[in-house]
């Protein structure tokens, strides 16, 4: 199949999900064609498999706001055309079921159909979709396409209550490729963050109030008065500043340390004891699922998705949103033995596996040719 795929390049797990799907559907034989605004930051090769298609916005001074949407839907049309693409997949409903839409309409004037399917994938629908000002066009788009997705039962329970959704939505979760993650590196140097006898924690988001960044860190000062032991912080965002001050506050700054955006997450989950994720929302969670896939139990608050990911008392510990002191306790637990820690690690690995890139995959691959 030729499969164009519309998706925000970002490092957000809207971007990474749509990227490593196109990625693992090229290797199964199938022509994929990325459509944005610059190459997704997961598409580190290009092949005859897999190409990306650069949507350019002109600036014009009349537009305040340069409308890429537009932009979008015409690039859409001039890639269908050219390659004679089969189904047209767009992740995150803003702008882009709306584009894809648009697109289907103008392709239709020349007789050509287009199947879309529109993946959600959490705050397009719970947050900026929600919003007053797009709701009536994300509630047009989402009934307009052909397959709706989500990935996860609770965003899809959300979208239901959110929108006037007259279409079934289909769960198809996020997921992972186990055999391309790296288990160990020979340059790891874990002596670089901690000592021998300290733990290792870490916790990657964009740093947004969503994700309770304030009880990441007072979570780590509960469970480093127990148990030796450093906090790693990958990613950047609004609540940087403002989980650094607090680290001070509680004198712990110096056992914190804030990297960015690093592009060495693999390597620091190869080497860390606990992940914390302690979410306001969460519609899949799929910064647990990579620490998970490495071996490295998490500590999480039950919302949204999360209670799909991880399996209280196996991959690690769920607690209410706000709980700090469950989560540093059920932390304390699983690091201070030993052998508890190697269990949950374990466990861990073993509940990532059910979300192996193989076994969804598939799932798409008979979803597009039911449209088709």
């Amino acid at each position: 199949m030729k499969i164009a795929i519309v998706c925000y390049p970002t490092f957000g797990g809207s971007g990474v999900v749509a990227t490593e799907l196109g990625i693992s559907l090229s290797k199964r034989g199938h022509e994929i064609h990325f459509v944005t605004y610059k190459q997704p930051v997961r598409l580190e090769y290009l092949s005859h498999n897999i190409r990306y298609h650069e949507v350019l916005v002109p600036e014009y001074p009349l537009f305040h706001y340069q409308p890429y949407e537009l932009a979008l839907s015409s690039k859409l049309v001039t890639v269908v055309k050219n390659y004679k693409i089969d189904v047209l997949h767009v992740h995150y409903a803003i702008p882009h079921a709306y584009a894809g839409f648009m697109a289907q309409q103008m392709l239709a004037e020349d007789g050509i159909s287009l199947p879309m399917m529109t993946t959600l994938h959490g705050t397009d629908i719970t947050l900026v979709g929600s919003h007053s000002f797009y709701k009536p066009a994300v509630n047009f788009s989402i009934n307009r396409s052909d397959v709706v997705t989500s990935v996860s039962e609770s965003l899809k329970k959300d979208t239901l209550a959110i929108f006037d959704i007259k279409k079934d939505i289909k769960v198809v979760p996020n997921f992972i490729d186990i055999s391309n993650l790296s288990q160990s590196f020979d340059d790891c140097q874990r002596e670089l963050f901690a000592n021998e006898d300290e733990k290792v924690i870490t916790h990657v988001s964009n740093l947004r109030q969503v994700k309770r960044i304030d009880h990441v860190i007072q979570i780590f000062h509960k469970i480093q008065s127990s148990i030796k032991s450093k906090l790693i912080i990958i990613g950047d965002g609004p609540e940087r500043e403002m989980a650094s001050n607090l680290a001070s506050e509680l004198s712990i700054r110096d056992r914190v340390m804030f990297l960015g955006k690093s592009n060495e997450v693999e390597k620091i989950l190869c080497y860390s004891d606990l992940f914390l994720l302690p979410s306001e929302k969460e519609s899949f969670g799929l910064a647990a699922l990579e620490a998970m896939a490495h071996g490295v139990p998490v500590i999480s608050s039950n919302a949204g998705g999360l209670s799909e990911v991880n399996i209280d008392g196996v991959s690690g510990y769920m607690s209410n949103v706000g709980d700090v002191e469950n989560m540093a306790l059920n932390g304390i637990k699983i690091l201070f033995n030993e052998n508890t820690l190697e269990q949950f690690k374990k466990g861990a690995r073993s509940t990532a596996e059910k979300f192996d890139v193989k076994e969804i995959v598939s799932q798409y691959e008979d979803l597009y040719k039911q449209m088709i």
